[in-house]
């Protein structure tokens, strides 16, 4: 069972205990206390969390005392909110409303702020400090790259269905559009660069979008794009025979097609199987090349 399904089932016990407390004043002091040992236990617990941070205190003189902090601070907040609830019906307020108050306000101290950055306040050397004590951490779960996160953000929808077309379909092809023949032998000029099929093949929604999808999959990290052409030339017919394409051939006397491709990086590959896929997914996909140096 963990802590907060603990806290819970004491939780749910709450009113049977209290309810001596109706009958007579004496029993609030009785009760406060045996609510003051629950609290302050589930608080240590809390505070401990699990056996890596108690062994982190054990060998880590600033985790113990950071650990040990922790716990007075809870413990002294879970007995002020008792205090309050014995000063409070003492003065005449009801007792259900008393309880009701102190309920909310130890919910809010023994309830875990998972939310909180840890280094909010930490400077650049502590938190380089504390990514190097956390490579040395043989207890630590940490998988994903933290860098994930803030990818996801800067992602488009449409880029997300691109990269899946990648991580299912394989690498891509594309072309470029030069200019050819015996001129274009000494001096060639580009005429379009990266035409391809993948935004109808990922159902993009925004198809004029694509160039600057694709460029923002780049500069994250996620794919590459290779000056070498896939080892199947039938990749690119489909390719080759789009309009724009042909208009680009057709806009000057002679013109050459340079084939290409698009790849994802192992970077991009590792974020799509964390982040885009289930895990049951992962296996037997199409391999990428690795980006060139």
């Amino acid at each position: 069972m963990s802590e907060r399904d603990k806290f819970s089932s004491q939780h749910d016990r709450t009113p049977a205990v209290w309810e001596g407390a109706a009958e007579a004043l004496p029993g609030v002091a009785r009760i406060a206390g045996k609510a003051w040992l629950r609290s302050a236990t589930w608080v240590a617990g809390s505070s401990a969390r699990s056996a890596r941070n108690l062994a982190r205190a054990m060998t880590d003189p600033r985790a113990a005392g950071e650990l040990v902090r922790g716990v007075a601070t809870d413990l002294a907040d879970a007995t002020r909110a008792i205090s309050t609830v014995a000063s409070a019906i003492s003065s005449g307020v009801p007792i259900p409303a008393a309880l009701f108050e102190a309920s909310v306000t130890l919910t809010s101290v023994m309830t875990p702020d998972e939310h909180v950055p840890r280094q909010q306040e930490q400077t650049l050397r502590e938190r380089g400090e504390d990514l190097l004590r956390r490579s040395r951490d043989v207890w630590s779960d940490e998988t994903a790259h933290p860098a994930y996160g803030r990818i996801l953000d800067e992602v488009a929808p449409d880029e997300a269905r691109i990269l899946l077309l990648l991580l299912r379909g394989g690498p891509q092809p594309s072309v470029d559009i030069r200019t050819g023949g015996p001129v274009g032998m000494v001096s060639s000029s580009l005429l379009s660069a990266g035409l391809t099929m993948i935004g109808p093949r990922a159902g993009v929604r925004y198809l004029d979008e694509v160039p600057a999808y694709l460029n923002n999959l780049n500069r994250l990290g996620l794919i590459w794009f290779s000056r070498e052409q896939l080892e199947d030339p039938l990749e690119y017919q489909v390719v080759e025979a789009q309009p724009d394409v042909l208009a680009a051939m057709h806009s000057v006397r002679f013109a050459k097609v340079v084939r290409r491709s698009i790849h994802l990086t192992p970077f991009g590959m590792d974020f799509c199987k964390t982040c885009l896929v289930d895990p049951e997914e992962t296996t037997d996909l199409p391999e990428h090349e690795t980006p060139e140096e």
